[in-house]
């Protein structure tokens, strides 16, 4: 019973992203939207994957990462020479950028992943910082100057990334491992006692984070002209994590919706750059006042209708509640 309700859940959940796309699709073909509105959805997608992906690592397996820019700077860069400079199919860059930040994630989870708490915030944050000063330096790519890229991120194309990211994230989660990763995040130790080999769920988890975060900076390259190693600073890093933290530590819908909402606002607020960091300091003093575990906490969406449904509870013909 338990296999039907989530195969349900599943189906409608893909019908409901359909209906969304075709909708947006719609409105884009019939010119109702213009390119601002196609380029603030683009950019809404991308920090939805994002948010998803550094989700997995500090909402789901409890660990503390700062350095997220990084791996979207590495995604970005490598998907923009796969197209620029060696000539292969969109998609197949996404792949390969994606790849690429993978295994940054490797390289930089697998010593550092030992550590915790704010040595593991310090050792990541330096990892983006590194990223960003050898990309500054890298006449390759342009170096200060940034690279040229060539305008191929879509509508269609973000949904697909973010459909996928969304259902392997979710699906992650609700199997073994992402259990695993769960018992790392309330209690390492305890799951170390139980034989859960902490060390190597924690790499997964790393590695999967950055894999989406590469295939966001794939599409973010592309979606713009010109990308520039500042655009990967530390700033952006706590940017990302801005959108975690107030959507609540481990819900992924909580980190969606939160995405979307602070896209829209900084995008209203990009001809004023000083009010958007006001906005978002304020953002964080409120919340960690009067909603300290986010939005959502670490509850979905979808446990709301469960539990009005429930509190509903079921009629018969009389009107009477049916234990």
């Amino acid at each position: 019973m338990n296999y039907v309700k989530r195969a349900k859940g599943f189906w409608l959940s893909i019908l409901l992203a359909l209906v969304i796309y075709t909708v947006i699709q719609a409105l884009i073909t019939g010119e109702i939207l213009n390119i601002f509105h196609v380029n603030t959805i683009v950019t809404m997608g991308i920090n939805i994957m994002l948010a998803a992906s550094l989700h997995l690592i500090i909402g789901i397996t409890g660990q503390f990462s700062i350095g997220h820019a990084g791996f979207l700077a590495v995604g970005a860069y490598t998907a923009a020479i796969m197209t620029m400079m060696f000539e292969l199919p969109f998609a197949a860059a996404l792949v390969i950028g994606g790849l690429a930040a993978a295994v940054a994630g490797l390289i930089i989870g697998i010593p550092s992943l030992r550590l915790k708490g704010d040595y593991l915030a310090i050792a990541t944050l330096g990892f983006g910082e590194i990223v960003r000063v050898a990309l500054l330096n890298f006449d390759y790519v342009g170096g200060a100057s940034g690279m040229q890229v060539m305008q191929m991120s879509t509508w269609t194309w973000t949904f697909a990334c973010v459909l996928i990211t969304l259902l392997v994230i979710v699906n992650f989660t609700n199997s073994t491992h992402g259990r695993a990763c769960i018992s790392i995040r309330e209690d390492e130790t305890a799951a170390d006692a139980m034989g859960i080999n902490t060390t190597y769920y924690k790499v997964v988890a790393f590695a999967i984070g950055a894999f989406f975060a590469g295939v966001a900076g794939g599409l973010f390259a592309h979606n713009f002209y010109l990308i520039q190693p500042s655009n990967f600073g530390f700033l952006k890093s706590f940017d990302i994590l801005i959108i975690v933290v107030l959507g609540g530590l481990g819900s992924l819908s909580g980190s969606v919706i939160a995405a979307i909402l602070l896209t829209i606002v900084s995008t209203f607020l990009q001809a004023y750059p000083e009010t958007r960091m006001i906005f978002y300091s304020v953002i964080l003093i409120l919340t960690m006042l009067y909603r300290p575990q986010g939005l959502l906490g670490t509850r979905e969406i979808t446990s709301f209708f469960k539990k009005s449904k429930k509190a509903g509870g079921d009629h018969d013909g009389t009107g009477q509640t049916v234990a």
